[in-house]
């Protein structure tokens, strides 16, 4: 098995070595003047198991581009099967025609990444779930639920008066099946949303006053519709109110708006690495997905279940 790093989050794929217990692949991975990308491997990978990893986070449009030529380079190198390790996918949320003459980027993204000569991929809690059949090749999507759960579990454990909370319609089922594992109450934020980027909180539905409320979601982009919700769940008598995003976007000023907001912590998984502006903001926490993907990659490499990590 060869491990091999892009750049755009090198400590979670340091971290999912470790887990596994061999070092990185020696590559070099970097930019002539003109930001062409270049892409060398110094060692001998004929016939190994070759992992990618690389999250497609910002720059987006670089960090694709910087896993296509290392997966061609791996191609182009004779490892036997190359599996392209995508802890967050990017323009998930693009997965389907929105209007009249508007692309579904994330299927667009998918043939890219299956040209280039990946045999498999391993990301982690897709936007869609239908992304999957986006690709011609095997794809393993695993759930932030093992460690976020486990951390809920630590820090709520004793909490009685508990309610798991969707921000919207749409994350029903993720925040029903938070809600059976923690044993606790579930309610929903019905929102409308005006345009791109921007949402209105329209009600309620459950019972929230003088509740602990965790919002779950999957995705974090300008935390407009989070902070709208929290906004919400504190005018219906909220007591305390917390987050859980599995994957921590955050673009432009959105960690500030986290920080004013009346979420009191924010845990994020380490899917996409944080900038240093998001690493001072005291309301966000991050817990570390590296032993999910390092046990995930062992079972691929043995061609054992990894479905079998959820059950």
């Amino acid at each position: 098995m060869k491990i091999i790093t892009c750049n755009s989050n090198i400590p979670l794929a340091k971290a999912i070595a470790s887990n596994i217990g061999i070092k990185l692949c020696d590559a070099s991975i970097r930019n002539f003047q003109d930001n062409e990308i270049f892409v060398e491997i110094n060692e001998n990978i004929r016939g190994e198991d070759v992992y990618v990893i690389q999250s497609t986070s910002h720059p987006v449009n670089d960090n694709i581009m910087e896993l296509l030529i290392t997966i061609d380079a791996a191609r182009r190198g004779s490892a036997k099967r190359i599996t392209a390790v995508i802890p967050y996918f990017g323009y998930a949320r693009q997965d389907r025609k929105t209007g009249p003459r508007t692309p579904i980027s994330a299927k667009l993204v998918a043939n890219l990444i299956t040209s280039s000569g990946a045999d498999r991929v391993l990301t982690m809690d897709l936007h869609a779930g239908q992304i999957q059949g986006f690709f011609d090749i095997p794809l393993d999507n695993l759930y932030s639920a093992p460690p976020t759960i486990k951390d809920m579990k630590e820090n709520f454990a004793n909490s009685k008066d508990l309610v798991l909370v969707s921000p919207d319609v749409g994350g029903v089922v993720r925040a029903r099946a938070f809600a059976k594992r923690m044993n606790s109450d579930l309610a929903i934020i019905d929102k409308r949303r005006e345009n791109a980027g921007h949402s209105e909180v329209m009600n309620v539905i459950g019972d929230v006053e003088n509740k602990i409320c965790i919002l779950v979601d999957d995705i974090v982009d300008s935390a407009g519709t989070l902070c709208n919700a929290a906004e919400a769940l504190h005018k219906k008598g909220a007591k305390e109110i917390y987050s859980y995003i599995s994957h921590g976007v955050l673009s432009g000023k959105s960690g500030q708006l986290i920080e004013n907001s009346k979420i009191r912590e924010t845990v994020l998984t380490d899917s996409i690495l944080a900038s240093d502006e998001v690493k001072n903001i005291k309301k966000i926490r991050h817990i570390t997905i590296a032993p999910l993907f390092g046990e995930a990659i062992k079972r691929i490499n043995s061609d054992s279940s990894v479905s079998a990590l959820f059950e």
